[in-house]
């Protein structure tokens, strides 16, 4: 049987667009919140196997979504490079900075891939239960919003530590993109080979930069991942995500050689259908705030996505990930629209 979401990520567009949703395992779910309290920390939660693998199916089996993406977090990286992240509660990650070039400097070029088996085993696990047409997506985050945490030591509102150093020490900052690059390619490899049908390049904060950094930073970057992938996996299905990215969008669809491209819920849609999904598989982008407000707004702002790009290569999706506090009913509201759609 074929998987929907890899018809529309290969060139085949579908009548009724495939759907999932970024974060779908998360803590708008009572069964993750259930597993979670008992799981210890966050990356407890990440790396025992069995506890990763039963929270990517629980939103399957809840809501038949068409993909499943595998429950980790994109500071794994960090993590196996030999880095101290840890997650407090209410705040997000905290890692040790890398803000100036003697800490770059003590920055290890090859990670510990044995701490990444648990991902690779969770996504074995997955792999197994999966019924023959929902598809199985792994992911990293892209070296630039990585690096972000990484040189800030925590999310910041513009992430201006990081780019304060890339201004001021250029050659420091390119140490952690090319050991960020170096790492991802066999991350991802590992994913595919242990059962991920495609994987997404999470470059959250790529709408920060301005555009001849936009090209260093964010694009070179995915490009070599892409390419490096692509060696050793000639057909690997690669999602990109440079959220914010707007009207830069086309040149990083023609430079990074992704199959598909995650829209935020402020991409402009002519542009989108005339310079993007010509080209490639467009995925997104409903506000998540829209779909917490649930009722006719939640249904308008559904039928604006399927009406501006319901007509070429859609997997339906959120701009962003799922909020904690929204509704499930509003989750069932949903997919029942999208499902009754048909192009």
């Amino acid at each position: 049987m074929k998987k929907p979401f890899l018809e529309v990520l290969s060139g085949r567009k579908q009548a009724v667009p495939p759907i999932w949703m970024m974060r779908q395992a998360g803590r708008y779910l009572p069964e993750y919140r259930e597993l979670r309290a008992k799981a210890g920390s966050f990356l407890d939660l990440c790396f025992t196997p069995e506890h990763a693998a039963e929270v990517t199916l629980q939103p399957i089996r809840r809501f038949g979504f068409d993909a499943a993406i595998i429950f980790s977090d994109i500071l794994v990286i960090p993590h196996a490079l030999g880095r101290s992240v840890r997650f407090e509660a209410g705040e997000g990650p905290r890692l040790e900075p890398l803000d100036t070039p003697e800490k770059v400097a003590t920055l290890a070029a090859q990670a510990d891939f044995a701490k990444l088996e648990p991902v690779f085993e969770a996504l074995r696990r997955v792999k197994r239960e999966l019924d023959a047409q929902t598809a199985l997506i792994g992911f990293c985050g892209a070296p630039w919003t990585v690096a972000t945490y990484m040189v800030a030591g925590q999310g910041t509102p513009d992430q201006a530590p990081a780019r304060m150093l890339a201004y001021r020490h250029p050659k420091a900052f390119e140490k952690i993109i090319d050991a960020l690059v170096a790492n991802s390619i066999p991350y991802l490899v590992g994913q595919l080979r242990a059962g991920a049908d495609a994987v997404q390049i999470f470059d959250t904060w790529a709408g920060v930069l301005p555009p001849r950094e936009f090209a260093r930073w964010s694009i070179e970057p995915t490009r070599r991942i892409v390419e490096g992938v692509r060696q050793q996996i000639p057909d690997a299905q690669i999602i990109g995500f440079p959220r914010g990215a707007g009207a830069l969008l086309p040149d990083y669809v023609g430079a990074t050689g992704v199959n598909g491209v995650s829209i935020d819920w402020a991409a402009e849609p002519a542009l989108i259908r005339e310079r993007v999904q010509n080209r490639v598989a467009v995925q997104g982008n409903l506000d998540p705030l829209a779909l917490i407000a649930g009722g006719d707004a939640l249904d308008r702002a559904i039928d604006d996505v399927l009406e501006n790009y319901g007509r070429g290569r859609l997997i339906f999706n959120l701009g962003h990930g799922i909020l904690p506090e929204t509704p499930i009913a509003h989750v069932e509201q949903m997919i029942k629209r999208v499902r009754a759609y048909e192009a």
